[in-house]
């Protein structure tokens, strides 16, 4: 067996030995960082990704997990429960918001994909305690009814507004064609996207 490969007892507690004197050493130093320079590191050394990005016109710095998705980060980190998260696979709608204006199902892509940019959820919608036009508009024309779905389709068609400020009916169906409703409300949430956008 070659030397280097052959560690004496003595040789084993001289590297512990100074594995400890170099710990003892810097604890010190250690201890006079900054809290918020100590609870980056320790978040990093847990694996986690720093995420900066504005939710609901705020501004959000915090560490995540890298497989955190969106919409777990807004139901779990943020508590923004409105967004749902019903499939779990991109299919249904249920967890819309908007990402920079744009509708996208939350539960299908990461929090780090927000990352340096604006979301908007169900809740950000809101004036104080005054609803938006379009959340009005989907309760005037009963455009819900277990209401499960409801807020992604109110985010939908937020986003459909943002894009085609006066949509056509065939506009419409097809900026709402992504999102499910497994009640059938069809009818009531294009007329509630029609008479949202005369708002």
């Amino acid at each position: 067996m070659s030397k280097e490969k052959n560690i004496s007892r003595r040789n084993f507690l001289n590297r512990v030995g100074t594995g400890i004197a170099g710990t003892y050493v810097l604890t010190p130093a250690l201890k006079a960082l900054p809290k918020e320079i100590k609870d980056e590191a320790r978040q990093i050394s847990e694996g986690k990704v720093k995420l900066e990005l504005t939710v609901n016109g705020k501004k959000i710095k915090t560490f995540v997990e890298p497989n955190t998705t969106l919409a777990e980060f807004l139901r779990n980190d943020l508590e923004l429960t409105g967004t749902k998260i019903v499939c779990d696979q991109g299919e249904c709608g249920g967890c819309t918001v908007l990402l920079n204006n744009k509708a996208v199902y939350s539960c299908h892509i990461l929090a780090l994909d927000a990352s340096e940019k604006e979301v908007v959820t169900i809740e950000g919608l809101m004036n104080g305690e005054e609803l938006h036009p379009v959340q009005q508009a989907f309760i005037d024309h009963d455009g819900l009814q277990c209401g499960f779905c409801t807020p992604g389709q109110i985010m939908a068609a937020q986003a459909l507004l943002i894009k085609h400020p006066k949509p056509t009916r065939e506009e419409v169906l097809d900026g709402m064609s992504g999102n499910i409703c497994r009640c059938a409300a069809y009818p009531n949430i294009i007329e509630s996207v029609i008479a949202a956008s005369e708002k």
